[in-house]
């Protein structure tokens, strides 16, 4: 009984650790379709701190982070950083519908063939990434919980004070 319970700890635990991992190397460069019909690049944002958020609204965890996604981009906007919600259904529609009940006014873009979750290894919904201004992946989320908004405040912080 208490090794089922120790193994179930260091799963938990390094579960906890995997879901903000440092990480290096350049982000991979991708262009996607936007809501509006632009076409947007990951290069054309060099520059800045990009955070790209992989989301698909069967996803709990995912509507529950995306108003305070939705804070972090109006109050760092201004400051050299843009949110890009990368959508991962095969059908924009239901995504469209779920952003007409709760409004974002960050760049929503659609991966529909998950070309771009693929390029990003995407394992978990929601994912997020975060891109410094010179085009290097600095930090990966797997999952959101409650509280974890703070640790991307933090990190975006960093990355724009860089």
């Amino acid at each position: 009984m208490i090794r089922k319970l120790w193994i179930l700890l260091s799963v938990t635990l390094a579960t906890a650790v995997a879901a903000a991992a440092p990480v290096s190397g350049i982000a991979p460069d991708f262009g996607l379709q936007a809501r509006d019909g632009t076409q947007v690049s990951l290069t054309d944002l060099k520059g800045q701190v990009v955070m790209i958020n992989f989301w698909a609204t069967w996803c709990g965890p995912c509507r529950q982070e995306m108003p305070h996604l939705e804070a972090l981009y109006q109050r760092y906007s201004p400051l050299g950083f843009t949110l890009l919600g990368v959508n991962v259904e095969d059908d924009p529609k239901g995504a469209e519908a779920w952003l007409a009940q709760t409004p974002v006014s960050f760049p929503v873009l659609f991966d529909s063939d998950n070309r771009v979750t693929k390029i990003y290894d995407v394992v978990a919904m929601p994912s997020t990434v975060l891109v410094d201004r010179s085009g290097n992946v600095r930090y990966l989320h797997h999952g959101y919980k409650p509280g974890y908004e703070n640790e991307y405040q933090n990190q975006i912080r960093e990355l724009i004070r860089e």
